[in-house]
């Protein structure tokens, strides 16, 4: 074990390539992720209503639940059971029909028993972990420094999808990265451990006084929780210099993203987007190019 570490550290090629392998099958992982954790979620949340309002649930079960309980996944449901299979038909996936890309083209994006169209987000996911796994391997080379921007970038990336597709940020994610990012920074990883505290406390009360100061005004909530103990953790791992830079990338990314679905797909303006993917690619471009941004700023505008 011991020459295996050596060799990847002399050979940064090497390691670069075992790192992207690794980033596409947590890509696979990732995507089991992204589904199960906000059906667990909902599934803790209909247990609690459950226990405290008992006979409410039982004579009114909320949404399209109400017409197809029927839709409750049955225990045990988490992140390894019950075993994957197709939305579809129910076949059961193989182990050969999991590799992560490969067995999509295999497959031909198909499920390999009833022929339905296999959703192309799943490789993609795979695709994206792999190739920023491999950046971030490339970027830091061989250390703890690559372990801890693996844990933190996949983070986001998981994050991101949930919060896209179900305007959710779940505690089981972002907490620990916080806690993480203070963590790492004892010995001062990344910034000394009082930016990092003073940064998760910055990241987490600027948006909470956001929050309040637009709910006085207008008596609605213009970002949820999430948002705030997402750029806590953010700025944890950055320190509280990030901070500015931070929010300032993720409006532009936002910004960007927004108009090109209005242009693109059509979406009304009205429906509201969710801001944790942005936060998460702001703070994912922060971490890597934040001091680049900050250089080129200060050396051509002021």
């Amino acid at each position: 074990m011991q020459n295996f570490t050596t060799y990847l550290s002399q050979n940064p090629d090497f390691f670069v390539g075992v790192i992207v392998l690794f980033g596409l099958m947590f890509g696979s992982f990732f995507n089991v992720v992204i589904y199960r954790l906000p059906i667990m979620m909902q599934l803790d949340w209909l247990q609690n209503a459950r226990e405290f309002l008992q006979e409410l649930f039982d004579r009114e079960l909320p949404g399209e639940l109400q017409q197809h309980p029927d839709k409750l996944p049955k225990p045990p449901f988490n992140l390894v059971k019950p075993d994957s299979t197709c939305p579809a038909c129910g076949h059961k996936i193989r182990w050969h029909e999991n590799i992560p890309l490969v067995s999509y083209a295999l497959l031909k994006g198909k499920c390999s028993a009833c022929k339905t169209r296999i959703s192309p987000r799943y490789p993609i996911i795979e695709l994206v972990t792999g190739l920023l796994s491999g950046f971030v391997a490339w970027k830091l080379g061989f250390g703890w420094e690559t372990a801890a921007a693996l844990v933190f970038t996949w983070s986001l990336i998981c994050l991101t999808v949930i919060d896209f597709d179900h305007k959710l940020l779940p505690d089981q994610i972002t907490l620990p990265l916080m806690w993480l990012g203070l963590l790492v920074n004892m010995q001062g990883m990344f910034v000394s451990l009082n930016d990092a505290i003073i940064g998760a406390a910055a990241g987490y009360l600027s948006l909470w006084s956001i929050y309040w100061i637009f709910k006085l005004l207008t008596g609605k909530e213009g970002m949820g929780y999430g948002d705030f103990k997402l750029l806590a953790a953010l700025c944890a791992w950055m320190g509280w210099q990030a901070l500015p830079l931070i929010v300032l990338l993720s409006s532009l990314v936002g910004s960007v993203i927004g108009v090109g679905l209005i242009i693109m797909k059509g979406r009304d303006k009205n429906i509201p987007i969710p801001f944790g993917p942005y936060l998460a690619i702001a703070g994912w471009i922060a971490f890597f190019w934040g001091d680049a941004i900050i250089r080129y700023y200060q050396h051509n505008f002021t």
